[in-house]
């Protein structure tokens, strides 16, 4: 795992990505990565790591949580290689702390349900923005097999493209989110 924090710098986006998790051959492993991003919150811990290092108290406050409530997330996401302990730094009265990144991981596991928890994640971080500043579309498609394949495949290449750019040292931090589902919108008799 070590090695791979060295080399995979990208955002923790919470989406699975094409390289397979290490903890997918290892069944207690794989539990304890599904529990740990079972939680909205601890998703929105790993984006708000994804580009800097925070503490616990940064976290918090970011949150509008108890320290103490985040930190047991966070320490979740720790055990789980999902979150990084930097090199402490010296806080506000020369108290020591500690500031994690994300890893990137999440990007590679697969957990059952994480649509859902993604959902659900999304929900909570639209609470505190401006709708004006929301773009959203919505729209019903009506595909066959290889059209829709074309289309998750399109969706998925340019998301892994934007991803594999890294950040821009003089970005502005947005979300992406992508649904695609089955529309309960069945064909109507033939004309």
């Amino acid at each position: 795992m070590a090695d791979e924090r060295a080399t995979d710098e990208q955002p923790d986006t919470g989406h699975r990505g094409e390289r397979p998790d290490p903890a997918d051959d290892d069944a207690p492993a794989a539990e304890a990565v599904a529990r740990a991003l079972s939680s909205p919150l601890r998703m929105r811990i790993l984006r708000l790591c994804a580009f800097d290092a925070r503490t616990n108290k940064e976290l918090a406050e970011l949150l509008d949580l108890n320290p103490g409530t985040v930190l047991h997330h966070v320490r979740t996401l720790v055990d789980v290689d999902m979150l990084a302990p930097q090199e402490p730094r010296t806080g506000r009265r020369g108290a020591k702390e500690i500031p994690y990144k994300a890893t990137g991981r999440s990007w590679h596991s697969r957990v059952p349900g994480m649509s859902i928890v993604l959902l659900e994640t999304m929900r909570q971080q639209l609470a505190g923005v401006d709708p004006d500043e929301v773009a959203t579309t919505w729209m019903g498609l009506r595909l066959n097999a290889a059209h829709k394949a074309e289309l998750d495949q399109r969706l998925y290449g340019l998301i892994q493209e934007f991803k594999e750019r890294g950040p821009d040292p003089d970005g502005d931090a947005w979300s992406l989110v992508t649904v695609l589902h089955p529309d309960r919108n069945p064909a109507g008799p033939p004309a």
